[in-house]
């Protein structure tokens, strides 16, 4: 590509609503265009990176054993009411009606789809396991669209889906995906990390999200020091010092409590730490005709983790707080809840840590009053069990180490699914006995536009985008000084068309501007190489640099062939 006829138009400055890096080098560096909010357009650099990170997804895919096929995005309310999940996906499913009022929905993932295909197409053991898989513009109408790529209303992913008879087949393609993420992320240059994960609306048994490192990232996650544990803080488990108090059971108290809504209020008006005070969380699950209500009891240092309380709960959708209006439909006095007698409405689920305490005070149901001197034979809770959120510096879950924390960006999840959408649809084969058996399933996501975003946040300078070799835009930005003279222009252009009929991949900056604009411009858009037919030109050398190192060199151009190879090869 040469530049002189190129669409390229790079700016210095990127918009207000730019929040995060890669959003603002994307725009500057003429990579997007943004449509609407969420979503965009992808320009011819940014298409071209995006192409090279999505074959190389199809090509470790098809190493994989995978196969490719290709999903309608439209899809019939009827499939995903049959899995419960036309209403539990939430208002983030993008919903539509046709002409004759039939719903649809744009698909966010296609689960219920290529569950339909197998149902219908598959009815022996002897037809497993296959991975299907396909990569397609997907949609979530995000409530609040932000950081460009990062979370937009649409998005091209990767998403695959594999069928076995039983666990062990399963167990061994989670593996298989697992290695072949391992080695998509290697390819790409990324620095990331697997990590134990909530399987979310997608559901299943087990999941492992891939977190690119980063400090913008969104989620945290937390870390053994001494072993190869890791889990996002929605999942992340870990040890405290827990230890049966020795403290002498006193008499329960009801002791007025004003303006004391909150822990450290409490805390201070008893003049007393808050590990000596339980606190109460209320949570709700909506649903199609109503609620259902949650109190999780936590000690009051500590905070519940909502994603723990939902699975050990059974709620099937995410947990929501209750509001006020909730709280007067219950006869709750919110600040100052406490948990005493059965309440038919609510399912309250008690941390382990509440076990370990004595003589702790907690809200007394009553506007103004919390209990003192309370005991685990005081309270009423239905379930108990570890719905607390890890902290850094906590104990590692296997004994040994500490919890350090970071942050990262997901860029592709994998779950076991078991039997949750094949149940569902009454997807069965018959087992070699001639008995109906429910096929087990996987779910192996990457988000392919969320790779480029997460590969600049990881790689970049005050200058611009540092890309890693394999998903540059081009490899080598060959730039010529000076147009004006003669040699300098020969020699770029016989040394572009020397390097294009290598295979590699280059472009020619041959536009009439100032070197200095050149520079800057190679540097935002964030060509690995800067190949500069300057003065040298005259004794046939050019100027080779490293856009990540900075290093330069000058080298004669009958070398460059050679120098290119190794440098691909590093």
């Amino acid at each position: 590509m040469k530049l002189s006829k190129a669409f390229l138009k790079t700016y210095k400055e990127a918009p207000k609503e730019a929040e995060v890096i890669s959003h603002q080098l994307m725009l500057r560096a003429s990579m997007i265009k943004q449509l609407t909010r969420g979503i965009y357009s992808y320009l011819p650099l940014g298409y071209k990176v995006l192409r090279k990170i999505e074959n190389i997804v199809r090509e470790e895919m098809d190493r994989a054993n995978a196969q490719e096929i290709h999903m309608p995005v439209l899809q019939p309310s009827s499939l995903w009411e049959e899995t419960g999940r036309w209403f539990a996906y939430g208002p983030e499913l993008m919903r539509l009606k046709d002409r004759n009022e039939r719903e649809f929905a744009l698909g966010p993932t296609h689960e219920e789809v290529v569950t339909d295909i197998v149902r219908n197409m598959v009815d022996s053991y002897k037809d497993l396991p296959f991975n299907l898989y396909q990569i397609q513009t997907k949609f979530r109408d995000e409530i609040r669209p932000r950081f460009g790529l990062m979370r937009g209303r649409e998005f091209l992913m990767k998403d695959a889906y594999s069928f076995h008879i039983d666990e062990k087949s399963l167990d061994e393609e989670y593996l298989n995906m697992k290695a072949a993420y391992e080695r998509i992320f290697e390819r790409c240059g990324l620095n990331f990390r697997a990590v134990e994960a909530d399987s979310g609306s997608i559901g299943g048994d087990s999941s492992h999200e891939f977190m690119v490192l980063a400090d913008s990232g969104e989620d945290d996650i937390l870390y053994c020091d001494v072993s190869d544990y890791a889990a996002n803080k929605e999942k992340a488990s870990s040890i405290i010092k827990l230890e049966m108090s020795n403290e002498e059971k006193k008499e329960k108290e009801l002791v007025e409590t004003p303006d004391c809504k909150t822990i450290e209020d409490v805390a201070n008006f008893f003049k007393v730490d808050k590990t000596k005070t339980v606190k109460a969380v209320l949570l709700k699950e909506v649903l199609a005709d109503g609620a259902n209500y949650f109190m999780a009891l936590i000690r009051g240092d500590l905070d519940i983790n909502p994603i723990k309380v939902k699975n050990i709960a059974g709620a099937a959708t995410e947990l929501e707080m209750m509001d006020e209006e909730d709280c007067e439909k219950l006869g709750i006095a919110k600040g100052y809840v406490g948990s005493f007698d059965k309440n038919e409405n609510i399912k309250v689920v008690l941390d382990e840590t509440v076990k370990y305490m004595r003589n702790f005070i907690v809200g007394g149901n009553k506007e103004g009053y919390h209990y003192a001197n309370v005991n685990l034979e005081d309270i009423h809770y239905d379930i108990t069990g570890d719905i607390r959120e890890a902290r850094e510096g906590d104990g590692c879950p296997g004994g040994k180490g500490t919890l350090k924390i970071a942050r990262g960006i997901e860029v592709g999840h994998i779950f076991k699914l078991g039997e949750k959408y094949s149940k569902a649809l009454n997807a069965t084969v018959l087992d070699e006995n001639g008995k109906q058996r429910i096929i087990k399933m996987g779910c192996y996501g990457i988000g392919i536009s969320r790779v480029m975003a997460a590969a600049i946040e990881q790689n970049h300078d005050e200058w611009g985008i540092i890309w890693p070799k394999a998903i540059a835009p081009y490899l080598v930005d060959i730039i010529i000084a000076n147009i004006k003279d003669e040699t300098q222009y020969s020699l770029g252009e016989k040394l572009y068309e020397k390097l294009n009929s290598k295979g590699i991949d280059v472009v020619l900056d041959d536009r009439n501007e100032r070197a200095g604009f050149k520079f800057k411009d190679a540097d935002l858009i964030g060509f690995p190489l800067k190949i500069v037919v300057g003065k040298g030109a005259i004794e046939g050398k050019v100027e080779i640099k490293d856009r990540r190192t900075g290093e330069s060199q000058e080298i004669k151009v009958e070398e460059v062939t050679d120098f290119l190879k190794k440098f691909i090869e590093e």
